[in-house]
């Protein structure tokens, strides 16, 4: 199984990006599930969950700001980010699980300037 993360870049306070990530490969059983960032120097930190109903959980930093969804093909995920700070620079993986195993893309940047 592979998950392909894109989306991040460059982008100024306040503004806006949207993230993907996309599974591919043997996908029998795999659930994507949501994001996590990890900051240069700190450790990884959970963003965003969804789950099958579609219930949703975020991270209080992010919360108000950011939109986890699902995608109409089936384990595509998407986190809309809006309203961007400093703080929120990192890469950002998406996490999915697999027959109990957690599995992880290998990330995209995304940088806020103030």
């Amino acid at each position: 199984v592979q998950l392909q993360a894109s989306g991040g870049g460059l982008v100024q306070a306040g503004g806006s990006l949207r993230l993907s990530c996309a599974a591919s490969g043997s996908i029998f059983g795999l659930d994507v599930r949501g994001w996590y960032r990890q900051a240069p120097g700190k450790q990884r930190e959970f963003v965003a969950v969804i789950d099958s109903s579609g219930a949703t959980i975020y991270a209080d930093s992010v919360k108000g700001r950011f939109t986890v969804s699902r995608g109409s093909i089936k384990n595509w995920v998407y986190l809309q980010m809006n309203g961007l700070k400093p703080e929120d620079t990192a890469v950002y993986y998406c996490n999915a699980v697999q027959r109990g195993t957690p599995l992880w893309g290998q990330g995209t940047l995304v940088t806020v300037s103030s």
